[in-house]
């Protein structure tokens, strides 16, 4: 296990595990130098699209949000679930198909164009990664902008479904103050009593985002393209994730295992940090943009 540099160790590798907010001097200097090999693969949570205005489910502390996100097993067992998920999203996604890709998105998108850039492992189901022009992006947990019916399997993007939505809820008006994690707006009992939900056109089978929920398993294919990418890397670049779910943790321990330099990014403390060779806690914007800089000026 590889022990974290501790802000104020003077550059020393095996000092005590610790976090830094610093994003410049010796330490921003020690990222550049393991960017600069190339063949960086990112992998990123919920904390690189904060600044876009998503919120994750977990803050600073890395303790959990007072959310409830919807798990499988209730979508696909209950209708009354399945109305109120898509009632909360019906408004929520507006949110995060407003959003637009920040500093920390379009900073990933430079690692690319310097050709320092192997992939990114993306744990978010927002698309901001693409929508700032990065390509070879393994969205692990699936995407929001599309929908999949669980009886034929059809993929179809999610505008389509939209449109269908508004139509069946001409007449429903609801407002909400507060947007949780994966576009899922808070309303009360009667505004999801009155929503109607659509089925697939095709088959009449029951929609589902295309994105995988709590309790359910991320197809193995999937899994196991984000181990050999993993394996390739010769840095693994953690952004905005506590890593408290084994969904990402299990190619942190991958790379670990396989003595490949982890660094990890992220505010707050995150499951990982013992396995990091470098741990940075500052807002991922700036420091992503600190570190182009850093790699520009050596080059």
């Amino acid at each position: 296990m590889t022990q974290a540099l501790d802000e104020g160790s003077g550059g020393v590798f095996g000092a005590p595990p610790g976090r830094s907010g610093t994003v410049a001097g010796p330490r921003l200097r020690m990222l550049a130098d393991l960017v600069a090999d190339g063949e960086v693969v990112v992998l990123s949570g919920a904390g690189i699209s904060t600044e876009s205005g998503i919120p994750d489910y977990r803050g600073e502390t890395g303790r959990r949000r007072p959310a409830e996100p919807m798990t499988y097993q209730a979508f696909t067992g209950s209708a009354a679930a399945r109305r109120r998920y898509w009632a909360r999203s019906h408004l929520g996604w507006r949110h995060i198909a407003r959003a637009a890709p920040n500093a920390g998105h379009h900073a990933v998108t430079g690692l690319q164009e310097r050709e320092l850039l192997s992939g990114v492992i993306t744990q978010n189901v927002d698309g901001l990664h693409q929508a700032s022009g990065t390509r070879q992006v393994v969205e692990l947990h699936g995407s929001l902008d599309r929908v999949r019916c669980l009886g034929c399997g059809e993929r179809t993007p999610r505008l389509l479904l939209d449109e269908r939505l508004r139509e069946a809820n001409s007449g429903w008006h609801a407002e909400t103050g507060a947007i949780n994690p994966d576009g899922d707006a808070v309303l009360d009992d009667d505004q999801v009593a009155s929503f109607r939900i659509v089925d697939c056109h095709g088959c009449g089978g029951v929609l589902k985002p295309d994105v995988v929920f709590f309790g359910e398993n991320v197809p193995r294919p999937r899994v196991e393209e984000c181990y050999a990418l993993t394996e390739r890397a010769g840095l693994l670049l953690v952004l905005g994730s506590s890593l408290t779910v084994m969904s990402g943790y299990r190619f942190v321990r991958h790379a670990a295992e396989r003595a490949i330099p982890i660094v990890i990014v992220n505010q707050g403390p995150t499951r990982g940090d013992a396995h990091a060779l470098l741990t940075f806690d500052s807002p991922l914007g700036a420091t992503l943009t600190a570190l182009l800089s850093e790699l520009d000026l050596a080059g």
